[in-house]
């Protein structure tokens, strides 16, 4: 079995220390191409445009970032396409920061709400589309959490996954949870259409030249910068072994 992901708890205070000193912010927001004081993860600032452009979203739609974190990617994106936007994440003080974030980037139509990939607590059929950057591979049961997007999704309604997929399912020096990520597949064995998966070997670049400077960190006391370098280390070990891709897919009417 693959391990336990980490808990809510865990992220929590990950993103307490990041908030606390914002020196890590300042790295990968100049690696990943964002302005300062945004608070992301490692999709490039430069993917934005595809994310909304995938998602076909119209004004007025509703969008669900699930797994948001701090939120920014769906904040982006709602503003970008004039949106609502709902985030849902398992962690507390992600939402408690993407909150603050969506008054300072002006998107007034934004709520969040505490909940898991798997179980988002919204109705049926109740979002236009479905936003989850680097997070599928999480849940014990991912098959679960494809379900999820699809039983929240309107008929024709999109979603875009961004994540990390093995060249070579069975190479043991990668994560269990890495090894088995499959977006193609998990997409369409809970039914949807329109399936496409792209490589995108250039945020992977953006990507490893983060790592090369988190691994070479003195990081002191900082617990920020020593989970920052950490993370580096490990990631420049499955440099090589990885593609970084986005999928795309329709729920049929």
């Amino acid at each position: 079995m693959p391990p336990k992901p980490r808990s809510a708890e865990y992220f929590d205070g990950w993103y307490a220390d990041q908030a606390a000193r914002p020196t890590v912010a300042e790295i990968m927001n100049r690696h990943m191409g964002f302005p300062p004081g945004t608070r992301a993860g490692v999709v490039v600032a430069e993917a934005i445009p595809e994310l909304a452009e995938g998602l076909r979203l119209r004004r007025g739609s509703a969008l669900l970032d699930l797994a948001c974190g701090r939120g920014a990617y769906g904040l982006l994106v709602a503003k970008r396409a004039g949106t609502s936007l709902i985030g849902v994440d398992f962690s507390t003080q992600a939402l408690t920061e993407a909150r603050e974030q969506a008054v300072r980037m002006g998107v007034s139509k934004a709520s969040f709400r505490t909940g898991e990939l798997t179980a988002t607590g919204l109705p049926d059929a109740s979002v236009d589309a479905v936003l989850c950057t680097d997070a599928i591979q999480f849940p014990d049961e991912p098959a679960v959490a494809y379900e999820e997007i699809r039983r929240v999704l309107k008929p024709g309604g999109r979603v875009v996954l961004t994540c990390w997929e093995p060249f070579d399912r069975a190479d043991e020096r990668l994560s269990p949870r890495i090894r088995r990520a499959n977006l193609a597949d998990g997409l369409r064995q809970a039914g949807f259409a329109d399936i496409e998966v792209r490589d995108r070997p250039s945020w992977l670049a953006r990507e490893h030249a983060l790592w090369e400077e988190a691994a070479a960190l003195d990081p002191g006391d900082d617990p920020a910068l020593r989970s920052l370098r950490e993370e580096g280390m490990r990631s420049l070990q499955w440099a090589t072994l990885l593609r970084r891709v986005l999928a795309v897919a329709t729920n049929p009417r």
